[in-house]
């Protein structure tokens, strides 16, 4: 029967790709620096693949470890659920529940949904981290979070996806722009070329890319905001037009004497907001409650 890994093996490598540091690592899964590097030595001549180069000055994980140890957040993740669904004995929809949401769908759902969410389960302790969606699902895929809210497209092939609701992206500039004074706006190249993003990071960015069939490689001077209130803050000063999501627009942001919305010719652009989790995941319960939350505070909001 071939040898398989075990778990402290792969989290100790875990430890290690993490810190990049043999004490920190053997610090972090509370064991001593030689139980570690003899844990990584027995992993490596199981898989029969060097891991790491190791000398005095540093430590590297090689391409191999890297994709290794990728795998390996995931299979640690996984069992960690498999834990939880053996120990599950609590309500659904209480006790902890930890959220990832992206910083360009936080401020304006949240405070529709979290209302509904505390009059719904009280005894839900709801943990909210705001982030990039390639930080949030990195730490889904290592068990960090339970649940994300992000918005597609966007690569999800090893996630459960729940979708839940368009959300248009509207032409904001400023009212005395000719170029944006009819009812629908031809994103026309003389346009798009005055296009403001958001920085690299944010899947807003590259949607709004998309949306107008811009290229980041393409030779066009961009200029980028680090939120969309700064965003819309450089449209206020003249320096370009925004792609807008429409609950942007709902909740206020674009509300100002000098600024004007506008949708775009059909086939309108969108994203799609999305309630992603692992695969792995037995919260189904959790899932399909919070999606009923988030959709009917889209309700609310329009």
């Amino acid at each position: 029967m071939t040898a398989l890994p075990s778990l402290k093996q792969l989290q100790y490598f875990v430890a290690l790709s993490e810190q990049i540091n043999f004490t920190r690592a053997a610090e972090a899964c509370f064991v001593t620096q030689s139980t570690l590097s003899a844990g990584l030595k027995e992993l490596e001549s199981v898989l029969g693949t060097q891991l790491v180069e190791r000398n005095r000055q540093s430590v590297l994980i090689t391409p191999t470890g890297i994709e290794i140890a990728r795998r390996a957040r995931s299979i640690l993740a996984a069992t960690k659920d498999l834990m939880a669904l053996a120990g599950e004995t609590h309500e659904a929809m209480s006790g902890h529940l930890r959220l990832g949401i992206i910083p360009t769908i936080a401020p304006f759902l949240l405070p529709l949904a979290l209302p509904i969410l505390r009059e719904r389960y009280p005894a839900l302790d709801l943990a909210l981290r705001e982030d990039l969606t390639a930080n949030l699902l990195l730490r889904l895929e290592d068990g960090q979070l339970d649940f994300a809210l992000i918005a597609l497209p966007y690569a999800t092939e090893n996630l459960r996806v729940e979708t839940l609701f368009n959300d248009d992206l509207w032409i904001v500039g400023r009212k005395d722009d000719p170029e944006i004074k009819a009812k629908a706006v031809v994103p026309t190249p003389a346009l798009t070329d005055r296009l403001l993003l958001l920085e690299e990071g944010h899947c807003l960015r590259d949607h709004a890319l998309y949306a107008c069939g811009k290229s980041i490689h393409n030779g066009t001077k961009l200029i980028e905001a680090t939120s969309l209130l700064t965003l819309i803050q450089m449209i206020e000063s003249g320096f370009g037009i925004g792609l807008i999501p429409e609950m942007a627009v709902r909740s206020g942001l674009t509300a100002s004497s000098t600024l004007v919305v506008r949708p775009m010719t059909k086939p309108s652009p969108m994203r799609t907001i999305a309630l992603v989790a692992r695969r792995s995941t037995f919260r189904h319960v959790e899932l399909n409650a919070l999606a009923e939350a988030f959709l009917q505070a889209n309700v609310m909001g329009r």
